[in-house]
């Protein structure tokens, strides 16, 4: 969808329930790029904490990999002029939030193609996932199997269907030459823990172990780094009174953009939000639904990436996934979902 952007023109401000976005195959394709808030990053411009050696020790890691994955790619000079394609390569970024996972993974795909190496790839878990269904599996690897590098942010695994799925793919693009860079709070070999029986697709784990070196990454998220707890809320009246004043924003109510978020796929959240320039949302409140819940978090990367701030009245936004979701298999979606939140509504109020 290319539709206009938000308007507050008229003197009504925009909302995004009354949008409703289609998404074609090309334009999935060319949004495997690194999102905005990262489309100027490089390994120069990521920070190190002096106090967390592992950090440096990671950008060494992603420099040499994209060396590594250049090499795979350019193949092996055989008899007659003839190349044979290597196989990829993989690392793994492992760490907690706001360690500057992504931004090392945007830097890997710039180095490589500043290096025209070849083609690269940026893409969410999810949106890999999408990717396929749209496509299909086999459409899918021939359209992936000539890029230079697959870089995958937060590497999740939702269901047994993603485990089977991405790994096959990702075997299968390895075996062509593809290298392919991840993300992650969780180790490879505990993918699937606490979530679904990991032991029914072990083989399918192991597979995705055996591709990748794993990087650690230590530190605290930076994104809470001197930032005070949550902010108490505005009042509705206050929340609507400042999206009338803001060029570009929307306003919704809380309960209504859950309701609409269920009537469309989450490949087409980045169509959305597109043109918006600020979030304005009434009645948050604790969600008791995973379905919703999940959603909410999908449609919170896609601000989060587009660098979007929120402004909300009602709970305050750490609140909003309830204590027995956190528990649950899914807490460090959750977790991250929420400390993005806070990054964004920080930014309402500057």
């Amino acid at each position: 969808m290319h539709g206009a952007s938000p308007s507050t023109s008229s003197g009504t401000t925009a909302h995004l329930v009354d949008r409703h976005p289609t998404v074609t195959p090309e334009r999935l394709v060319a949004q495997l790029v690194p999102p905005p808030t990262f489309a100027d990053v490089s390994f120069d411009t990521y920070r190190p904490d002096p106090g967390e050696p592992s950090q440096s020790d990671a950008v060494r890691s992603c420099e040499q990999f994209c060396t590594e994955a250049a090499q795979r790619r350019a193949g092996k000079k055989k008899l007659f002029g003839k190349r044979e394609v290597l196989p990829g390569v993989g690392v793994y970024l492992d760490g907690g939030f706001g360690v500057g996972k992504t931004h090392l993974l945007a830097s890997t795909y710039y180095r490589l193609v500043a290096a025209d190496a070849g083609p690269a790839a940026f893409a969410t878990f999810g949106e890999l996932t999408q990717l396929a269904g749209v496509f299909g599996f086999v459409e899918c690897i021939e359209l992936l199997s000539g890029y230079v590098v697959v870089c995958i942010d937060e590497f999740e695994l939702d269901d047994p269907g993603n485990t089977t799925l991405i790994s096959r793919l990702l075997s299968a693009l390895v075996e062509r030459g593809v290298s392919i860079a991840a993300t992650s709070n969780t180790l490879p070999e505990q993918l699937g823990e606490g979530r679904f029986a990991a032991q029914d697709f072990l083989r399918e784990i192991n597979t995705l172990s055996q591709i990748f070196t794993t990087v650690r990454i230590e530190g605290p998220d930076y994104r809470h780094r001197d930032l005070p707890p949550a902010p108490q809320p505005p009042s509705d009246e206050d929340v609507r009174a400042r999206a009338e004043g803001v060029e570009g924003a929307t306003l919704d109510d809380f309960d209504a953009l859950c309701a609409h978020l269920a009537t469309m796929h989450p490949s087409r959240y980045n169509a959305l939000i597109e043109g918006v320039t600020e979030v304005f949302v009434t009645g948050v409140h604790p969600i008791e639904d995973q379905s919703v819940a999940l959603r909410l978090v999908s449609l919170t990367d896609r601000l989060y990436d587009a660098g979007i701030p929120i402004v909300a009245s009602g709970s305050k936004l750490d609140t909003v996934f309830s204590e027995e979701m956190l528990a649950g298999g899914f807490r460090k979606k959750y977790l991250r979902a929420t400390s993005r939140l806070l990054a964004l509504t920080h930014a309402g109020q500057e």
